[in-house]
């Protein structure tokens, strides 16, 4: 998302480098060129102004001791001006209440429901909670049927009403079933329009009295820049919500609105989301999505999506197979499917410092992988676990099995063992090195 504005700023950095002392014409040049970055990533003017004052107001007064550089302590202080534009610190996100009650409300479009879905499914997997998810929004029937796919899909209860023509006595009686079912979570996904219109605004504002709920979340489509910020000053108006929730992340946008939005509405970025797969939402760490920002990567979001997917039990079982140089097709096979879980790849190898700009024009498809697994699925369980026993006769048969071509198939027998022997030459040094590769997947450890 944030690609053209990371090497715009990195542009504006490189008027430091080399440069013995920061001085008042090399730090002008550069908060002009930042400044500029800002705007073009469709920031606020005002908003990019006061920004850039304040890096200038920090750089003006900061000593350069001989150990750091003044590039690097530039880009420490954009780092963290850049972090307190967008939130500064986590924000807390309330699920107390019996039941607590979630008020979802944003234009239509924005992702609110399907955001319902991903919010029911962080709640029921991550914080064991027994969700209700609920269509409160009576103009549109497939917005009823999207929910109702959704919550079948993860597996929570749905409360509709479809004949109701009254959002505010859904969202009552939903609060009643909920007690009723011991949910311990009502999300109510309000209707959307194409444009703030004040029919919406008093639906939406009429269920916020009657229910009272915990949390109110505005759904920003990050898409749509500054309008985006726009409609939000408007919906908090009128119903004071209590967080944003960014969506489409994954898109080709400037940033403007995640940039901005907590400035000109003073309410915090809780979540944040990509995609339509319902795991794909996570919590919003402004010091994270600064860095990301600046091309450094996220090592921390990557090691926790990691760690959701592995064991303590999985990675010492894994690391005996690898020292005894055992590791099998199997295993491989299974750290595949670990890694897909994780996300989008690209995303992933987004957050590794220094790659996200590497493969910023690359296609990082979700299904690289399918080609590799058609290989694997073609072999018999016995293959798999003894990959010796694969002959010429064999490889022809799992060439045949998969679609693939047999140098394909012997390509990637090479590749294999290739690794296996790496893994198991890394996993015996002294020190414990990291496994590359698949086996180099945080939960890997000596």
């Amino acid at each position: 998302m944030f690609n053209s504005l990371s090497e715009k700023l990195e542009s504006a950095f490189k008027n430091l480098k080399g440069e013995a002392r920061i001085n008042d014409l090399n730090i002008a040049n550069t908060v002009k060129d930042i400044r500029r970055a800002l705007v073009d990533a469709d920031v606020n003017f005002k908003i990019a102004k006061e920004f850039t004052d304040k890096v200038k107001e920090k750089a003006t007064g900061e000593k350069v001791i001989n150990a750091i550089s003044p590039g690097q302590l530039m880009v420490k202080i954009v780092q963290d001006e850049l972090t307190e534009l967008v939130g500064g610190k986590e924000a807390d996100f309330n699920i107390t209440g019996n039941p607590a009650v979630i008020l979802i409300a944003g234009l239509q479009g924005s992702g609110k429901t399907t955001f319902t879905g991903k919010l029911a499914t962080y709640l029921k997997t991550k914080k064991g909670k027994s969700p209700l998810v609920v269509a409160a929004d009576i103009y549109r029937p497939a917005a009823i049927d999207q929910l109702t796919v959704l919550a079948e899909q993860i597996g929570v209860d749905i409360y509709a009403e479809r004949e109701n023509k009254d959002a505010v006595s859904i969202a009552q009686n939903a609060i009643k079933h909920a007690k009723a079912n011991n949910k311990n979570v009502v999300i109510i996904d309000t209707a959307g329009r194409l444009a703030v219109d004040e029919v919406m605004m008093t639906e939406v504002a009429n269920i916020k009295a009657a229910v009272n709920p915990t949390e109110i979340l505005f759904v920003v489509d990050a898409m749509t820049g500054q309008d985006a910020v726009n409609t939000a000053k408007t919906f908090n108006e009128r119903l004071d919500f209590s967080g944003v929730v960014l969506t489409k992340l994954d898109g080709d946008t400037r940033g403007g609105a995640a940039l901005s939005i907590k400035y000109t509405v003073n309410k915090p970025i809780k979540f944040m989301s990509s995609g339509e797969k319902m795991d794909t939402l996570d919590i919003f760490y402004p010091e994270r999505m600064a860095q990301r920002i600046l091309g450094m990567g996220d090592i921390t979001s990557l090691v926790e999506k990691a760690q959701e997917q592995y064991n303590e039990e999985q990675a010492k079982r894994l690391e005996k197979k690898i020292r005894k140089n055992q590791f099998d097709f199997q295993d491989f096979l299974d750290q595949l499917q670990q890694i897909k879980k994780m996300g989008n790849l690209k995303d992933l190898m987004g957050m590794i410092p220094g790659v996200g700009k590497a493969i910023k024009d690359v296609e990082v498809n979700d299904d690289s992988f399918k080609g590799i697994e058609a290989i694997i699925f073609s072999m018999t369980p016995e293959e798999r676990s003894n990959p010796d026993l694969i002959d010429a006769k064999r490889k022809a048969r799992i060439a045949k099995g998969s679609g693939k071509d047999l140098n394909e198939v012997n390509a990637f027998m090479k590749q294999f063992e290739q690794m296996k022997k790496m893994m198991t030459m890394m996993n015996k040094m002294p020190m414990g090195g990291r496994l590359p590769g698949i086996g180099g997947m945080p939960g890997m450890r000596r």
